[in-house]
């Protein structure tokens, strides 16, 4: 062998080492090239009509069911109206005579009349009711432009109680009123007249 030759051997030895071994992927990808190709699955055919599905009957109509009669209820509800309207202008008119000028002038009559301080006691006042919240109620009616006032309301001290009655005319537009009626009537049966001066 002669010194050329020698020396070509460990040079191809070194060239081969520093060659990059194939990657796996490679590998993966020329294995699956390998393989043969899978077989598609047979196409299955029918020669008969698909089996009926299961029939269920419609189900008969039924008539709507009758329309109810509104009238009772909007009835009711239009006499609950008028009917709150109606207590609610009665409260109105009772807190009209109570703050009036002619139920001060009362009171500050009966107050001072020592005949009914006797009977009824000190601190007169108007007897409140508890279905006018605490107010009195006041019956009759003050009408001045016509020339007639008619009141009648309980009224308290410490002693007892009463019903004061008060009724005043006047006859023609221009004069003093005319005072015919002001008594306390004591709920023990004792009438007590009162002749205070006459309110205008």
């Amino acid at each position: 062998m002669s010194l050329r030759t020698s020396l070509r051997v460990p040079v191809r030895a070194s060239r081969l080492q520093g060659v990059r071994p194939l990657a796996p992927t490679c590998l993966r990808y020329a294995s699956s090239q390998a393989q043969p190709n899978k077989t598609l699955p047979e196409a299955e055919t029918f020669d008969k009509t698909a089996r009926p599905g299961l029939y269920y009957s419609r189900p008969s109509p039924k008539d709507l069911p009758p329309l109810q009669n509104k009238w009772p209820a909007i009835l009711a509800l239009g006499v609950l109206g008028v009917s709150a309207w109606g207590l609610f202008m009665v409260f109105v008119k009772n807190q009209e005579k109570l703050s009036s000028s002619i139920m001060q002038q009362l009171m500050t009559t009966v107050r001072e009349s020592p005949e009914l301080r006797e009977v009824l006691g000190e601190a007169i006042r108007p007897e409140p009711e508890w279905w006018m919240n605490g107010d009195p109620w006041i019956n009759g009616a003050i009408h001045i432009p016509g020339g007639n006032i008619d009141l009648s309301f309980r009224v308290k001290g410490h002693k007892g109680s009463g019903t004061l009655y008060f009724t005043s005319i006047r006859r023609v537009k221009g004069e003093p009123f005319q005072i015919l009626r002001f008594k306390v009537i004591a709920d023990d049966g004792r009438e007590i007249n009162i002749s205070p001066a006459r309110p205008s």
